[in-house]
């Protein structure tokens, strides 16, 4: 698979929906409801995703002040 392939993004989520069903499983054995788990997956993926734009971003302001000096 190359990275221009349009499908990637449904490839990976296929990829990941055996793992997700899982981790909803086991989260609701544990005692919270699958809407809980489901919220507490999406706002955990949206920390990570800003995680990784906050690193992006730096990397391309040390980017800049290298050039600089």
């Amino acid at each position: 698979m190359t990275d221009d392939d349009p499908d990637r993004h449904i490839r990976c989520q296929d990829a990941l929906q055996a793992a997700l069903r899982e981790l909803v499983s086991a989260a609701t054995l544990a005692g919270w409801s699958e809407r809980e788990v489901v919220l507490a997956i999406g706002d955990l993926a949206d920390k990570h995703l800003r995680s990784l734009d906050a690193n992006d971003n730096t990397d391309t302001l040390i980017a800049m002040l290298r050039r600089m000096t």
